[in-house]
């Protein structure tokens, strides 16, 4: 996993469960890989990994059942998306907003390329 200097590395391994769990790689009530076994796969510190499953934790995305590991938590999917949605809607689209003002950008120019967008996921 390649780590950018813009955000805490805990906070972008919390994601990338985050990803895992929505897309479905990872499903509810089901255990996910140990911290161990995490940071391993992420080359990183168990401690940093810890922190992360502590943070996903107390934002009821994943849970533990003692001496046996981690697991999905029910509905945490859903969590997810309402939750980035949410930081998407509140962050990300003004910063948006910002550059399409100022490169003259219209509503219907972003439609069209987003419309384009989808037809080639397909």
């Amino acid at each position: 996993m390649d780590f950018n200097n813009t955000q805490a590395i805990y906070l972008q391994i919390a994601d990338y469960v985050c990803d895992k769990i929505q897309l479905k790689v990872w499903k509810e009530d089901e255990k996910i890989p140990s911290v161990r076994e995490l940071a391993v796969m992420l080359e990183v510190n168990p401690n940093t990994v810890m922190r992360s499953y502590e943070y996903l934790q107390n934002q009821e995305i994943i849970y533990t059942k003692r001496g046996m590991g981690y697991f999905v938590q029910a509905n945490a999917a859903a969590g997810i998306l309402k939750a980035r949605r949410t930081q998407f809607i509140s962050e990300d689209l003004p910063q948006l907003y910002k550059k399409m003002q100022l490169l003259n950008i219209a509503v219907t120019d972003l439609q069209t390329g987003y419309e384009q967008f989808i037809n080639q996921k397909n």
